[in-house]
């Protein structure tokens, strides 16, 4: 079996752990780190991503590749567990700008090698693969591009009243979204290329799943990439995707905010829509909603489900789920 996932933020990280959790017990594995027949792909966000103190942070990536090689601070969801901060309280001393972002000690490492990899001309595909030797993920985590391509946020400044663009991280933790905003702009997508192994992953695929992820600003940015979305259209693939909207309200971040400001539903019928039918001009074969939702979706298949990603043998029945209304077994 060979599924491709597209995946941002916790949320698609912490359904990642379900896909292998599920995977492990079809290959009667007991080895965490290694799913055996199967093969598992993400294709992760690159739209968070942002230069900060002179390192690179790839947020998306690095939730993924510490919540699956085990050092995932279990409590936020992302960064390091057994964290300290004494970077942050020095730079706080100095006064360095910005001082609304905090690097943590141990993160910061992965950064640095990150940022000193990129410097000597390796791409962000060849660094994600060489960071990930130190945590055996157990999956293959692919960057959606190689090339900068990032999320930004047009809004009012509080300031001045005047409209402009600021990145989505400042966006989203100076601001935690409660600033105006009018409008995303996916600086440099256009210009960029699908990352090595990407589009050959979705077509490869036995199924291809959208993880619950923030359909906005964490699956958006990859289909802003030019060739996934016509990767999705052509595979023979069937395409399942996972509502993250459970009773009107998205379970963590802020998805409501985001599909405001494009005008979409905070429902899982208005999400899946919005992704739309490949039969027509969207990309889902597939979508699953919670107990209890609704979603009508022409040319779609739509069925309900728990989606409560409580802990990854609960996570794996959600996928397992997918696997049912994709027509594949393991």
């Amino acid at each position: 079996m060979k599924i491709t996932v597209l995946v941002g933020g916790v949320g698609g990280a912490r359904f990642l752990l379900g896909v292998q959790n599920l995977l492990r017990l079809g290959s009667f594995s007991d080895d965490p780190g290694n799913p055996g027949e199967h093969e598992l792909t993400a294709i992760v966000n690159v739209g968070d991503d942002a230069w900060m103190h002179g390192v690179r942070i790839c947020p998306d990536l690095d939730t993924c590749m510490y919540t699956l090689g085990g050092g995932i601070d279990p409590e936020r969801g992302w960064g390091h567990r057994n964290e300290t901060w004494h970077a942050k309280e020095e730079l706080a001393a100095y006064g360095v700008q910005p001082d609304w972002f905090g690097l943590g000690d141990r993160d910061l490492a992965t950064h640095l090698v990150r940022s000193q990899m990129l410097r000597a001309g390796y791409p962000l595909s060849q660094v994600t693969e060489a960071l990930c030797k130190r945590w055996s993920p157990g999956a293959r985590l692919l960057p959606v591009t190689d090339d900068r391509s990032e999320t930004h946020v047009v809004i009012t400044d509080p300031a001045d009243g005047e409209r402009r663009a600021i990145h989505f991280q400042e966006w989203w933790v100076r601001y935690r979204a409660k600033v105006p905003s009018h409008s995303f702009a996916f600086i440099g997508a256009e210009q960029a290329t699908a990352g090595p192994g990407v589009t050959e992953a979705i077509a490869e695929a036995d199924v291809v799943l959208l993880a619950p992820s923030n359909p906005v600003v964490s699956v958006g940015p990859i289909l802003q990439i030019p060739g996934i979305r016509g990767a999705l259209r052509s595979t023979a693939a069937p395409v399942i995707g996972y509502s993250p909207i459970i009773a009107g309200k998205p379970l963590r971040g802020m998805a409501d905010e985001c599909l405001s400001i494009i005008g979409v539903e905070s429902t899982s019928e208005g999400v899946g829509r919005w992704f739309g039918a490949k039969s027509g001009t969207g990309i889902l074969d597939g979508w699953l909603v919670h107990e209890g939702d609704h979603a009508e979706i022409e040319g779609v298949e739509v069925r309900a489900v728990p989606l409560l990603m409580t802990d990854p043998p609960t996570t794996a029945k959600m996928v397992q789920a997918g696997l049912d209304i994709a027509g594949v077994t393991l």
